[in-house]
């Protein structure tokens, strides 16, 4: 919800964290669907667009796909993602393209695959991002980060992805 004006998990805001009178409103720029809440089925639509799953082209190993501390590391702030949409409500770029923009959250969760040592579908994951539209709206404003209440950055994760791309067309 848009809590005191700070799109937020009305579970986690205390109401003494917000000077003055409270106002409470649903996500911004989403349809809301009854009283405070909002429609979410395009924003997880676009989430499952990114196949949010590994993916691996070799066998399944007999118990578990193995991976470093140093690979692990990696995807630290990235898999904490919840999906409550703080980011993508207070994104400009997603107002304005909900419908072919995949937003920050998507793209933090896309970057997640793309960072993670075991996921072998690095090739098709960029060019399922590979779009003027799905990735290179980011601005990078920063809303997301700062709206964020997992205090994740999906704008970094955005410009790692945009780094990938220009690596691989090299």
């Amino acid at each position: 919800m848009n809590i005191g004006g700070l799109n937020t998990l009305a579970c986690t805001k205390a109401i003494s964290d917000v000077s003055g009178s409270v106002s409470i409103y649903p996500l911004p720029h989403m349809k809301v669907v009854k009283d405070l809440v909002p429609d979410m089925n395009n924003f997880y639509a676009q989430y499952a667009s990114i196949q949010p799953y590994l993916q691996t082209k070799t066998p399944t190993p007999e118990k578990e796909h193995l991976q470093s501390p140093q690979d692990r590391k990696k995807i630290d702030g990235l898999y904490e993602c919840i999906l409550c949409g703080c980011c993508s409500a207070g994104c400009p770029s997603y107002w304005w393209n909900p419908e072919r923009y995949l937003g920050p959250a998507a793209l933090l969760q896309a970057y997640r695959w793309l960072a993670d040592s075991r996921d072998e579908n690095t090739g098709e994951r960029l060019d399922n991002l590979e779009d003027p539209f799905r990735l290179y709206r980011c601005h990078t404003i920063m809303n997301c980060a700062n709206t964020c209440p997992k205090g994740l950055n999906p704008a970094e994760a955005i410009g790692e992805i945009k780094q990938m791309m220009v690596k691989r067309g090299v």
